[in-house]
């Protein structure tokens, strides 16, 4: 999957979800910050990620994730090494 299929699919469901403009969704953006998130945020978060895109997420994974940049890299790299 191309990293701007991601970005799109990413986009649209984070806008929806958490209910923000996705015109605040910018790369260099944080994540946390841009889309209010508290712990069960995560939640509906991890849940959106599996089903969008297929794989397991771990809690830990989002330690390093800060920006939606690390978040489409992230999932390019979990997407692309199945």
């Amino acid at each position: 999957m191309e990293l701007e299929e991601i970005i799109q699919t990413t986009k649209t469901f984070l806008a929806d979800e958490f209910e923000v403009d996705e015109t605040k969704i910018e790369p260099q953006a944080n994540l946390r910050e841009t889309l209010d998130l508290d712990s069960l945020d995560y939640v509906d978060l991890v849940v959106i990620i599996e089903s969008n895109f297929g794989f397991k997420v771990k809690a830990e994974d989002f330690t390093d994730i800060k920006t939606f940049e690390d978040f489409y890299n992230y999932i390019s790299v979990k997407v692309n090494s199945n």
